[in-house]
């Protein structure tokens, strides 16, 4: 097996909507530079993403300094700049998942932009702070360890050679139709190609380039891998491959998630070290 490389990166600034593809990125300790630092709400300040909405694979946002330009089918794009707060109570708490987070509201013209397409009361806010607003996971971090918006983790990595095999699968299975899938149905921050298919089920530690990273545990998968990112129309792919082949306790898994051990830049073609 030759040396795994990074063959590429993915950085999301609005959680549940599209991103880019940066040849580097900068690592921070709660994710990669300017990932999942945006997110939406709905009217009772919860969280919405794919699940809710699948019309959401269908618009963008950019990062720019100092913002993040959104776009959306049927919608002019919108320039929202970074809010500032405006004292020590201009933070909004909102719930996401299982955590109270308290994040810094956008200025009007974004919530009703995001309303109107959506077609219901929305909400965008950012993540003022990702070094103090979110702890991870106690049963997997570590003292002052934290996350920005992402589902549970700084970074997801999954491997080229993986997503083959599932396609594998797909291609014997009852929906074999909807195959073979895009990487961006798993919304990864690293893909490592060069590995052997699951090969990523035995890292304890891995270094990309000058980064060293901690695993922590395997990505429990949702219905958003079942939405065509380019159509929003949804299916039983991988959902129902995953049942039957990669169940991990109560789990349907795909991918690792990955918590950084310091700052640092990695660049599309790092070779990729398993330390452990």
């Amino acid at each position: 097996m030759s040396q795994p490389v990074l063959s590429s990166i993915h950085i999301h600034p609005l959680k549940a909507v599209r991103g880019h593809a940066p040849r580097e990125a900068v690592v921070e300790p709660w994710g990669l530079a300017g990932d999942r630092r945006w997110v939406l709400v709905d009217a009772e300040d919860k969280i919405v993403t794919q699940r809710q909405h699948p019309r959401l694979a269908l618009a963008a946002a950019e990062q720019l300094p100092g913002g993040v330009r959104v776009s959306a089918p049927g919608r002019e794009p919108l320039t929202v700049e970074v809010p500032e707060p405006a004292g020590p109570a201009a933070t909004t708490t909102i719930q996401v998942w299982k955590d109270k987070v308290e994040a810094v509201l956008c200025d009007p013209a974004a919530h009703a932009w995001w309303s109107a397409y959506l077609e219901t009361d929305i909400r965008m806010l950012h993540l003022d702070d990702p070094a103090t607003r979110r702890p991870l996971d106690p049963a997997y971090a570590r003292p002052g360890e934290t996350v920005s918006f992402a589902d549970g983790y700084p970074l997801l990595v999954t491997t080229l050679s993986s997503l083959d095999a599932l396609n594998s699968l797909i291609a014997q299975g009852d929906h074999a139709d909807e195959g073979p899938l895009p990487m961006n149905r798993f919304r990864p921050n690293v893909v490592v190609s060069g590995t052997a298919p699951w090969a990523e089920d035995d890292w304890s530690r891995i270094a990309i380039g000058e980064v060293a990273f901690r695993i922590t545990k395997k990505c429990g998968r949702c219905v958003v891998t079942t939405t065509d990112q380019e159509t929003a129309e949804r299916g039983k792919e991988p959902l129902r491959t995953l049942a039957r082949h990669r169940r991990f306790g109560d789990q349907l898994c795909f991918g690792t998630n990955l918590v950084p051990e310091g700052r640092g830049r990695v660049r599309v073609g790092d070779p990729v070290t398993v330390l452990e």
